[in-house]
């Protein structure tokens, strides 16, 4: 299995596209204000821009790039 989405949110790695709308870091970004409060799980792989499956859960989240991997906000300490 991939980890390489894991990997690259543990080491803090600065991301290639915004988890929130996928779009290129470098461009505009309309996020809502949750988003921007850091609450809402991130909905694109960071590495590829690929919309992720996403399930919520009460106490956290975890997402799955099809090409990435998963990671689980228990990872981040989000939980």
């Amino acid at each position: 299995m991939n980890d390489a989405l894991q990997v690259a949110l543990l080491l803090e790695e600065r991301p290639v596209f915004h988890p929130n709308t996928g779009r290129p870091f470098g461009e505009a970004q309309t996020l809502s204000p949750s988003a921007r409060a850091g609450l809402e799980a991130p909905r694109y792989c960071q590495l590829c821009g690929r919309r992720m499956k996403v399930q919520v859960r009460p106490d956290g989240w975890d997402a799955t790039c099809s090409r990435h991997g998963s990671v689980d906000s228990a990872y981040l300490g989000q939980r």
